[in-house]
């Protein structure tokens, strides 16, 4: 399967980024309420386990959240391939939104 990551530096220190993310998944389903369902995640300390649908494709990853960046690693489907732009903007564009 093809990956994608994007990261977001910041300066909040990890408990206060962790704090921060701690929405991340419910906004990323209110903004993009048309193109995603069936939302699951889960946080361990200081890594978010997360899976989701978009246009019928399951996506999944890892946002780990460290001292000055927070990271997603994740995974697509062959067929959503020539989305992962689009998926790695528009997960960056949430993270840098809820580390601001």
């Amino acid at each position: 399967m093809p990956a994608f990551n994007t990261e977001v530096p910041h300066g909040l220190g990890q408990d206060e980024a962790v704090t921060r993310l701690k929405g991340f998944l419910a906004k990323v389903e209110e903004v993009y309420k048309d193109q995603v369902s069936d939302m699951e995640g889960e946080w361990s300390d200081n890594v978010l386990s997360f899976a989701f649908k978009s246009f019928g494709f399951k996506i999944s990853g890892i946002l780990t959240v460290e001292e000055t960046v927070a990271r997603i690693d994740g995974t697509l489907p062959f067929a959503a391939a020539m989305f992962r732009g689009k998926i790695e903007s528009g997960i960056s564009e949430q993270m840098q939104k809820a580390l601001s």
